[in-house]
């Protein structure tokens, strides 16, 4: 990884998660009974060779890097994660939170080609030969690797990832063409009308020159600020090199209640979208998991070793601390760190909250409650 910069793009708020992002960072949802959402990105930055990667975050970034801090920079020498202006104080503070941090200067960041711009020293070190580009939002489990050294070979400006879909779904994400030689021809967001079945799967690499340029470019112009909307559009039209590099893996854009559901009840069965071993296990780390297939009142289900269980808990997934009450029934449910079932309590199709608040998931929409 000699000459990349991984930069991961963590100031998402959750406003859609609704009760799910309240109180908490969108990057810091749990996901899968053993992780958050942001750890999967830098889980794959690790496994890929990385030792480190660069936070990009404006919104509670204090309360962000805190927890990061704790969770990924406790081995030193191995990976972590670099807080930009704010690692020198995180450096010298590696047994606790850091007591004062640098006040931040400058307007706040209006998109993803924001966050590049403003931390622009820490991402284009006279070393970066390349820029990777990651989000704190997306469950997937990936090697970066094969990705840059294509990219390299290939001499291009840029390198997207994508990843076939059903076309029904295009219109919810940023959507590519291809010529048959595997050249970008055409890049939109979230269009009406799609034309491709295939999507960006928010992940990229540029050279790192070209992305300076673009981004220098385009600052002072009327624009929105955004990687997706302006920066690839606009190096498109200008006819650089761009190659697309597919997923065929899982991936899963975690962007609403009802896809965090869904996503959850895909780790289950005979066919898991991804096995309970290739999910970070940072949540709670000393407490083991497992896959329960069918075991006295557990089926079907992921579930931790200090899980008190007097009820039933068929096809859901559960974090660790949960107690399921005498008499009470969960069926296809996520039940967060923390949550308890009442006696006699019937959950269905539902995420049930540390507070006791029920999110409960249909394919419609989504309706809110607090279990009794």
């Amino acid at each position: 990884m000699d000459g990349v910069r991984a930069v991961l793009l963590a100031g998402g708020e959750g406003r859609r998660l609704g009760p799910l992002g309240r109180g908490r960072l969108k990057p810091l949802v749990p996901f899968g009974g053993t992780s958050r959402l942001i750890d999967f990105s830098l889980a794959n930055a690790r496994r890929s060779g990385f030792r480190e990667t660069l936070l990009l975050s404006q919104y509670e970034e204090r309360q962000l890097m805190d927890d990061l801090h704790t969770v990924w920079n406790g081995s030193p020498g191995e990976f972590r994660v670099h807080f930009g202006p704010y690692d020198e104080v995180y450096r010298q503070s590696p047994a606790g939170v850091p007591h004062q941090l640098p006040e931040r200067t400058g307007p706040g960041e209006r998109g993803t080609a924001d966050a590049l711009i403003r931390k622009a020293s820490y991402v284009f070190g006279a070393d970066t030969s390349e820029v990777l580009v990651l989000h704190a939002d997306h469950v997937y489990r990936f090697d970066y690797g094969g990705m840059i050294r294509r990219h390299r070979a290939e001499r291009a400006a840029l390198t997207v990832s994508y990843q076939r879909i059903e076309r029904r779904y295009v219109h919810l994400f940023g959507m590519v063409e291809f010529d048959p030689a595997g050249n970008l021809t055409g890049f939109v967001e979230k269009p009406a009308e799609p034309t491709s079945d295939l999507v960006f799967a928010a992940f990229c690499v540029f050279d790192a020159a070209t992305l300076r340029r673009y981004l220098e470019q385009l600052e002072g112009t009327d624009w929105q600020h955004d990687i997706s909307r302006d920066v690839i559009p606009t190096m498109l039209a200008a006819g650089e090199r761009i190659r697309g590099y597919e997923v065929t893996g899982y991936w899963e854009d975690i962007g609403t209640v009802d896809r965090y559901h869904r996503a959850h009840l895909a780790l289950l069965g005979e066919a898991p979208t991804m096995g309970l071993a290739e999910l970070p296990l940072t949540v709670r780390p000393t407490v083991p998991r497992r896959y329960l297939a069918g075991e006295d009142a557990v089926h079907d289900s992921i579930v931790p070793a200090d899980l008190v269980n007097a009820g039933r808990v068929e096809r859901s997934v559960v974090y660790p601390g949960v107690t399921v009450s005498a008499g009470a029934s969960v069926r296809e449910c996520v039940l967060l760190p923390g949550a308890v079932v009442p006696e006699g309590a019937r959950l269905e199709g539902a995420i049930l909250l540390e507070d006791g608040t029920v999110q409960q998931c249909d394919p419609v929409g989504v309706l809110g409650g607090v279990v009794s």
